[in-house]
């Protein structure tokens, strides 16, 4: 299976703007201090942030995936999303089925957030969309106040929440009741699955490419632009999509399709990553579809990359991959690509394998494999901090 198709397996269980000129010059951070945000169970061997606020919260999946772990096909048999606090681990709950799990972005300052679980219904057409296994209807979720509540589709059985901003607003996708065309013949249930906003209790489609009739919404940011792709049944992310006033727009590419867009800033900034023909690099897409998408690069030795997280400084974070799968989280800053794992104690126990969202305080979310201990060989979930 070719890189790209294995990071769009991956992230599938998930502007017009004058960027200021500051945004490009974030002072190089030398150090981190670096916290183990711990297990929510003991039986989990697989922690990963998903989503990271100003405060320093993360919302985290939690889980057990069957080996190898750290390979980006890793069948997850069990998760649960859950609010880390520094460590105090707050289980989101489902919404009847017995997992719930995350995309990129899914907590805002407020500390409300979203995601997707498993209700107790099986799904009439044997679906899976939130790739447990078991089979049951998937739906995006609100979480505020201690309470999870399910969000509305367009129809379909099933949907997911990806991001929340601070103004409330939430993104994701919806099965729909339209036959889609690119479907294969026997695909269940044959239908498009749209990017879709929720604002204020209602939901509403977000159009898609001409020739793409399926989306996906992937970040989203306090203006109320958003990110993600549009693709085929068969081909979900063909281009990399900024929506903009319920417009889509696609962002620029290397001349080869393949890319997709996981985050931007409230400058209009977007970062995800684009193929270069061979393979999948990081990009930065700095003025939305109206200027240049910037190859961000690999890190030496892997073989992929791809950015989740921008922050309004312009400081990129993300993930390279190797033939195992994950290996390497970084940050780029100052046109420089550095490996997070040379900027934090170099007696720590952990081994960052990815990177995945920066916060306004330089704070770095992601997980890492454990070296040494009783949980030797587990996947944590981390956070960075600058030491300064």
């Amino acid at each position: 299976m070719n890189m790209l198709k294995r990071l769009g397996k991956f992230w599938m269980p998930c502007v017009t703007t004058i960027v200021l000129a500051s945004a490009t010059n974030a002072s190089a951070q030398q150090s981190y201090k670096i916290f183990d945000l711990g297990v929510n169970k003991t039986t989990d061997n697989f922690n990963m942030v998903m989503g990271l606020n100003n405060e320093g919260w993360a919302e985290n999946m939690d889980g057990f995936g069957n080996p190898p772990i750290k390979s980006l096909s890793t069948t997850v048999a069990s998760g649960r999303a859950v609010i880390s606090i520094y460590g105090l681990n707050i289980d989101l709950g489902t919404l009847g089925g017995a997992n719930s799990w995350t995309n990129y972005g899914g907590i805002n300052d407020r500390g409300e957030a979203v995601g997707m679980a498993e209700t107790s219904a099986l799904d009439p057409n044997g679906e899976d969309m939130c790739a447990f296994g078991t089979k049951h209807t998937c739906r995006g979720f609100l979480w505020r106040h201690g309470h999870i509540t399910a969000l509305s589709t367009l129809g379909g059985n099933n949907g997911q929440a990806s991001a929340i901003n601070n103004r409330g607003q939430i993104v994701g996708i919806s099965e729909t009741t339209v036959p889609d065309s690119g479907c294969a013949p026997g695909k269940r249930p044959g239908t498009t699955i749209l990017p879709v906003m929720w604002e204020e209790g209602e939901i509403r489609a977000l159009p898609t490419l001409p020739g793409e009739p399926d989306g996906f919404v992937q970040g989203l940011n306090n203006q109320g632009q958003a990110v993600g792709a549009t693709g085929t049944c068969t081909s979900f992310a063909i281009h990399a999509v900024l929506w903009e006033n319920d417009t889509a727009f696609q962002l620029p590419d290397l001349g080869h399709t393949g890319s997709d867009a996981y985050a931007i800033n409230d400058h209009g900034q977007a970062v995800g990553y684009v193929s270069n023909g061979t393979t999948v690099v990081a990009s930065l897409w700095q003025n939305g579809a109206h200027g240049e998408v910037k190859n961000l690069g690999i890190l030496p030795g892997d073989g992929a990359a791809f950015a989740t997280g921008i922050n309004n400084r312009g400081q990129v974070v993300g993930s390279t991959l190797n033939s195992e799968g994950w290996s390497r989280g970084f940050i780029w800053q100052d046109n420089v690509m550095t490996d997070l794992n040379t900027l934090i104690p170099g007696d720590s126990n952990l081994f960052i394998i990815a990177a995945s969202n920066i916060n306004e305080r330089g704070q770095i979310s992601g997980m890492a494999t454990v070296m040494s201990g009783p949980d030797e060989g587990k996947i944590h979930a981390i956070l960075l901090t600058p030491v300064d």
